[in-house]
């Protein structure tokens, strides 16, 4: 048995529980146990770095952060891989999303320094992306955005969630790739740029295998990671399609059911021992 010196954790439906909160003080005595063991621990979100930063601020920056569905990758506050569309691609993009008929749909751009809306975005979405993006700024035009834009950040009605997906396939192919996390909910995200490359990349950077990581997903943004992973854990709650991709499951994200994991890991309990 492979020993684990990697633990990636995604965070919503994850890590946190409903009310988007965690045990800090369980995790705190796990994280100094896992750190003297020299076992790395790596966040891998769909959401913004600097929003993901504030769950942690006492470790914030000496863990590492695979962010934007692994557009940006950080590692001890300092900049290990940042992707990025093409101008052209982001403006042929945007032209699909308003001219496709998907009611309800709202986006924002996620780049490097900042999220992006535009003026005709309702009042209450941008409310609500504030939660997930601590940096939100309004535009215009594209034009006056001065960014690296790495990533579509979407809300839509769960059923016209497939619809876009096949649009997106057959307009796009090979520039975007839709995700999901659920909750109408999706990304449109460089291809192969997701957390599984972002965790490769830290991987190779610290020398540990596939067989050594330790991951935890409940969304179709983790199906990569949840697959490479040599445990990979779906989260009780996850779509029975996660679930599938994963070799074993942990107790639901109200069950604080990463930390119940974690310790097995730590008291050498199957599937660790």
């Amino acid at each position: 048995m492979a020993e684990v010196k990697l633990v990636a954790v995604d965070m919503d439906g994850t890590f946190l529980d409903d009310g988007k909160n965690y045990n800090r003080a369980r995790f705190q005595q796990q994280y100094a146990q896992l750190k003297a063991r020299g076992i790395r621990f790596v966040v891998a979100s769909g959401n913004q770095y600097y929003q993901l930063r504030s769950f942690f601020p006492e470790i914030a920056d000496e863990i590492a952060f695979v962010a934007e569905n692994g557009a940006y990758v950080v590692e001890a506050g300092e900049d290990r891989f940042v992707g990025e569309f093409s101008r052209d691609d982001v403006v042929k993009i945007i032209d699909t999303l308003r001219r496709g008929n998907y009611p309800g749909l709202n986006f924002v751009l996620c780049g490097y320094h900042s999220a992006w809306y535009f003026p005709d975005a309702p009042a209450d979405y941008i409310d609500k992306m504030r939660r997930y993006c601590h940096r939100l700024q309004a535009a215009s035009h594209l034009d006056e955005i001065n960014d690296r834009l790495f990533k579509f950040a979407l809300n839509l009605s769960d059923e016209y969630v497939p619809i876009l997906m096949t649009d997106i396939e057959r307009h796009h192919a090979g520039v975007a790739t839709a995700v999901t996390s659920g909750h109408g909910s999706a990304d449109l995200i460089i291809p192969g740029l997701h957390k599984a490359h972002g965790l490769a990349l830290l991987q190779q950077r610290w020398g540990i295998g596939t067989q050594q990581v330790l991951a935890f997903g409940d969304g179709g943004n983790d199906l990569e990671m949840l697959h490479q992973a040599g445990f990979g854990f779906a989260m009780a709650n996850a779509p029975e399609r996660v679930k599938a991709a994963a070799r074993y499951q942990a107790p639901t994200n109200n069950q604080q059911g990463v930390l119940e994991v974690i310790q097995q890991l730590l008291d050498g309990r199957a599937p660790f021992a």
